[in-house]
């Protein structure tokens, strides 16, 4: 039987040690905000995956995503102002405590598993708005969902309706296109 430590031995009988382990998570972290800044000077007109990344935020200069934004399972814990997503944004299981102002989502929004608690005023989300497992109290001023808005296992859903939340809504000039799911 071959055990792990004659597997882990050198030919002189020494035990193998990884080498260049230092620094190796700040290098990987420079490594994946050099890489956001090369897909900003080009143009930012792919999509951009970054989920369980130990990236906390990403760059102020970062405007728009030109697909699909995952961050899922990652580190981050904020968004720049003013960000375009011209496709989905998954922020599942994150530590994403709030959102930025005038965040823009062409797709769809996934919230679930976070910590957030409020969202900006005057969102826009063009697909469906997903916060099940969240603890969202109250929805924003001008909150515009072109899909549907899934509200399961937040604070929010255990206090209301769904046509009391569909008037709250509507009552500061907000609209969800589809069905509201409590």
């Amino acid at each position: 039987m071959i055990k792990l430590i004659d597997l882990i031995k050198e030919e002189d009988g020494k035990i193998i040690i990884p080498r260049n382990i230092e620094g190796r998570k700040t290098k990987r972290l420079e490594m994946i905000y050099q890489e956001i800044q090369d897909y900003i000077k080009a143009g930012s007109k792919t999509p951009l995956h970054l989920s369980r990344t130990p990236i906390t935020s990403l760059p102020d200069n970062l405007k728009k995503v030109g697909g699909s934004l995952k961050l899922n399972y990652s580190k981050i814990e904020s968004l720049p102002d003013n960000l375009q997503v011209e496709g989905d944004l998954e922020l599942i299981d994150t530590l994403i405590k709030s959102l930025p102002s005038n965040l823009q989502v062409k797709d769809n929004l996934y919230l679930i598993g976070t910590p957030i608690e409020s969202l900006p005023n005057n969102l826009q989300v063009e697909g469906d708005l997903y916060l099940g497992d969240t603890q969202i109290k109250t929805l924003p001023s001008n909150l515009q969902v072109g899909g549907n808005l899934y509200l399961k296992f937040t604070p929010i859903a255990e206090k209301y309706s769904k046509i009391e939340i569909r008037q709250m809504i509507e009552s500061t000039g907000g609209f969800v296109n589809k069905e509201i799911y409590i």
